[in-house]
């Protein structure tokens, strides 16, 4: 008996409920932008559990892990763009908090 055969397909939702719960709430209350980019990693992530979850469970094919690994490397792009555009925010303001982020059309 595997890992991923001793807990029900319910235990890895949940999990992957309370973190993508834990990264929406990063996202809709932190200011600093790199606390929103870790809450967006959360919420991907959760979705890489519950592909690979679903994948095991139901179909019992590798697709769910083919989309997990196609979400890490979208992800790891998503971040170096978003660690870019942070570096230049802060750059130009001395400060990471998105609020301030607007005086950068001026």
């Amino acid at each position: 008996m595997t890992l991923l055969q001793a807990y029900p397909l319910q235990h890895y939702l949940i999990i992957g409920a309370i973190l993508f719960a834990l990264g929406l709430y990063i996202v809709l209350t932190r200011k600093n932008a790199v606390a929103i980019l870790m809450g967006i990693e959360l919420i991907l992530n959760s979705t890489n559990i519950n592909f690979v979850a679903f994948a095991r469970y139901t179909a019992n094919n590798i697709s769910g892990q083919v989309f997990a690994i196609f979400v890490i490397i979208l992800a790891a792009a998503e971040a170096a763009v978003a660690f870019a555009i942070i570096l230049n925010i802060y750059r130009n303001l001395k400060s990471v908090d998105v609020d301030k982020a607007d005086d950068l059309k001026h």
